[in-house]
């Protein structure tokens, strides 16, 4: 298995603007009752209080997709990893707005919490629109490597399913190239359509409408773990 934390370091800033008091008790007031426990194994029991499936999303934008997902299945337990600030505040508020008991939040690195889940113990992954980090000596730094897929397949049951989205050309490429070397993911897409059309349970987001209104083609993976 190549090492996960080849991509540990996490680049880039932190926070934007300045939170607005409203936005700030959010953090000190809500986050601690929806937080990842820091340490120690972390099973749907352990989360959600019951057996439950799970889902986990990766870099988590403003918390649209994983609210809409927490909406849609009830009865499934979705952990968001995020570890931009401004982003945290926006899930926090969909999570408070939609009422929604069933999500956890990681603020930080999105491998620290796959690696304490159970093998096999996954039903989705997602990973929508992750930084492309366009220049090819950054390439190790993206998500879409060997090391992180390895882990990734490592915690998805057999059946389960890795949904990748991008609106970036180098990302797609790139992504296309480190999925055709794997034997352990299907790409699910028969036909051109299957991963430019958005399917109807993966809800579009506001990055997405803005990628659109610049031209950019949005790219639809999915994948099954074999």
């Amino acid at each position: 298995m190549n090492d996960p934390t080849t991509i540990r370091r996490l680049y880039g800033r932190r926070q934007g603007h300045v939170l607005r008091a409203g936005q700030a008790a959010l953090i000190d007031d809500m986050l601690p009752r929806v937080a990842v426990p820091a340490d120690g194994p972390l099973t749907a029991e352990r989360l959600f209080g019951d057996a439950r499936p799970m889902q986990v999303e990766i870099g988590f934008g403003a918390g649209e997709h994983l609210a809409e997902q927490a909406k849609a299945a009830p009865d499934t337990g979705l952990i968001g990893c995020e570890p931009f600030l401004n982003g945290v505040v926006g899930a926090l508020g969909h999570i408070r707005d939609g009422g929604l008991d069933n999500v956890r939040v990681h603020m930080g690195d999105a491998l620290e919490v796959i690696e304490r889940l159970p093998d096999a113990s996954l039903d989705r992954v997602y990973l929508l629109h992750p930084d492309p980090w366009p220049k090819a000596r950054h390439a190790k730094r993206r998500m879409m490597n060997h090391g992180p897929m390895d882990l990734i397949a490592a915690k998805l049951k057999p059946g389960a399913e890795f949904r990748l989205g991008t609106d970036d050309e180098i990302y797609c490429r790139w992504a296309m190239m480190i999925m055709n070397q794997r034997r352990d993911f299907v790409w699910q897409a028969q036909t051109s359509r299957d991963f430019l059309d958005r399917p109807a349970d993966w809800p579009e987001t506001r990055y997405e409408r803005k990628a659109r209104r610049y031209g950019h083609e949005v790219w639809y993976f999915r994948y099954l773990r074999v």
